[in-house]
């Protein structure tokens, strides 16, 4: 009998977390999408059930170690969780002399603490089932930091090492940790609404689709155990890297 696939940070349907869970209940998974927004979930699942998919909504909080734990726990008193995908995020162009340590925080929490929480929170049911993959989202700051962005690139390069922790400490226990790489703007609903003309001066193929990118989560999840990937980077053909 099929498991469950939780994925945190779902929005706009037109976004990667949507994406994701599109695509893994397209595999048999039952999804339970979780963001901020009621509204936004509700048309996922939406989607998802007329597909002829299993899914359903949880609002919360990725930073709220509570709302977390409430969340896991609620999804493991139901069945196995076959696989978990932390898409959390948030990013904004900042010059360093306008950054106060407020806002560094505020992303750091958005963009590496919530990972650790999730992680804290699944990594004890996907070990003691002995199988199971864990999922994050990263980006070109996890690998360099660009001018005007030190706030993410800290936050996406911890993010980034706590991945690589996770997975030498919990591979031998049958847990894949995966971390991806999205190395390049995703065409999704969250730059056509404030940069439009931006893709537009990309061209075809110049940004990540949202769906493209949500199948090689799927390919990390699925892949035997004896040849498991840790990292994928992805990028349009059109990207500089």
């Amino acid at each position: 009998m099929a498991g469950s696939a939780i994925v945190l940070g779902v929005g706009a349907e037109n976004g990667l977390g949507a994406a994701i869970a599109r695509r893994f209940a397209k595999a048999g998974l039952h999804v339970i999408a979780s963001g901020r927004t009621q509204e936004k979930l509700d048309a996922v699942i939406d989607t998802i059930k007329a597909d002829g998919g299993s899914a359903e909504a949880r609002v919360a909080d990725a930073t709220d170690a509570a709302q977390v734990e409430t969340l896991f726990a609620d999804v493991a008193a139901n069945g196995p969780i076959d696989a978990v995908i932390h898409n959390v995020g948030n990013n904004a162009i900042i010059p360093f002399e306008e950054l106060t340590a407020e806002r560094f925080e505020r992303f750091w929490r958005v963009c590496c603490l919530a990972g650790m929480l999730t992680a804290k929170a699944a990594m004890p049911i996907l070990a003691a089932q002995g199988h199971g993959s864990l999922l994050f989202t990263g980006a070109s700051a996890s690998l360099r930091g660009k001018p005007d962005f030190a706030h993410f690139a800290a936050a996406k390069a911890g993010l980034r090492m706590l991945a690589q922790s996770l997975a030498r400490e919990y591979g031998s226990q049958g847990v894949h940790v995966g971390h991806v790489i999205v190395d390049g703007v995703i065409d999704g609903e969250m730059v056509r609404s404030i940069a439009p003309e931006y893709l537009d001066r990309l061209g075809d193929d110049g940004g990540l689709d949202p769906d493209a990118i949500a199948e090689n989560y799927w390919h990390l999840h699925a892949q035997p155990r004896s040849a498991w990937t840790h990292e994928l980077d992805l990028r349009p053909f059109r990207e500089n890297w």
